[in-house]
């Protein structure tokens, strides 16, 4: 046996590694970006890949179980993972698989029937919330937002002030993930600059803890129908019985969705599963600019048609800052956005 990488393959090797991928019944995810496969006669016998810090489209043949095969593949893909900066590695799977990643280092963070989310890290989703600031003595109620903010819009602001002037704290999450216009950082610091005025709210990174449907893999999910419901199902329990508990939240606070569907969705899931939790789901209607919601994929839309001046009525003036100061640069990287497609 001999090991091949790829970052990723390409031709007649993805070919080989869809096909091998395919008859252990998991699907080749587009989205990886380094690959390890353990090679015996010119076919594939083992693989495992990573996309950013996840690791994915792990699989071992069958007539090869047992051999140890996956400690094999994992052990150099993790160290390419650590020498790209990429200590802290997460990997969803399915439920049963539990038992042939933990002695490998994973450790369980959260788990549905479908799905199994674990971390190379024995407590990195207690360290990461002792790490968030918190009031000494919360009362109640205490609520939270999650978000995007690609970018930070009146509306956004709207909702968070509504939250609170109804709670004596509120925790805001804005995805870490780095995938839209703004980057983390940018968007961060958009909300962070919006809301110092709100002493009673708290703003934080999401972390990898609160995962955009966008970076979810459905590789192991047959049915790929089902992938969205699966996700929502996974984050909403992982904030109600770890994240929330810990930092005394009660209120989760989202705005109507009259337009995109996945967003409705994950709102209804929050409706039908976190008041087992002792967590009141409040939807606040959106703020509207002339009759219609704000939205951030509506300023997106006119920063691309290169529409600044319509940009007041929609951003507080902290984004606004931001977006003049990095004028160039979104330019380029709508451009970057329009060749990729």
């Amino acid at each position: 046996m001999y090991m091949i990488t790829g970052q990723p393959f390409t031709g007649k090797m993805q070919e080989k590694l869809q096909l091998f991928l395919a008859s252990c019944q998991l699907t080749y995810d587009p989205a990886i970006d380094f690959s390890v496969i353990l090679m015996e006669d010119d076919a594939p016998v083992a693989t495992a890949s990573l996309c950013g810090n996840t690791v994915r489209c792990v699989a071992v043949a069958p007539s090869h179980q047992g051999e140890d095969l996956t400690a094999r593949v994992l052990t150099p893909l993790l160290d390419h993972a650590a020498r790209r900066g990429q200590k802290h590695v997460m990997l969803y799977t399915k439920p049963q698989n539990r038992l042939l990643f933990s002695p490998l280092g994973f450790h369980p963070v959260i788990r549905t029937s479908d799905c199994l989310l674990m971390e190379n890290k024995r407590n990195g989703l207690s360290d990461f919330l002792a790490s968030l600031p918190a009031p000494h003595e919360p009362t109640q109620p205490v609520g939270c937002i999650v978000a995007h903010c690609n970018p930070f819009t009146i509306g956004h602001r709207y909702l968070i002030e509504t939250a609170a002037a109804e709670c004596s704290a509120v925790h805001v999450f804005i995805l870490s993930e780095d995938k839209g216009l703004f980057t983390p950082d940018e968007r961060l610091s958009m909300v962070q600059r919006g809301c110092s005025d709100l002493k009673n709210v708290l703003i934080h990174p999401t972390g990898p803890y609160m995962v955009s449907s966008a970076t979810f893999p459905t590789y192991f999910i047959k049915d790929k129908h089902r992938s969205g419901a699966i996700h929502c199902e996974l984050d909403v329990r992982l904030f109600g019985e770890k994240i929330a508990p810990t930092l005394h939240i009660t209120r989760r606070y989202v705005g109507t969705e009259p337009a995109c569907p996945v967003t409705a969705q994950y709102n209804q899931t929050l409706r039908q599963l976190l008041p087992a939790y002792g967590i009141e789901v409040i939807e606040v209607p959106r703020k509207t600019a002339h009759d219609l919601p704000i939205s951030a994929s509506q300023v997106r839309k006119l920063l691309k048609e290169n529409r600044y001046d319509a940009l007041n009525e929609l951003l507080p003036s902290e984004t606004l800052h931001l977006i003049s100061a990095i004028k160039g640069d979104i330019s380029c990287r709508i451009h970057s956005e329009c060749s990729e497609a």
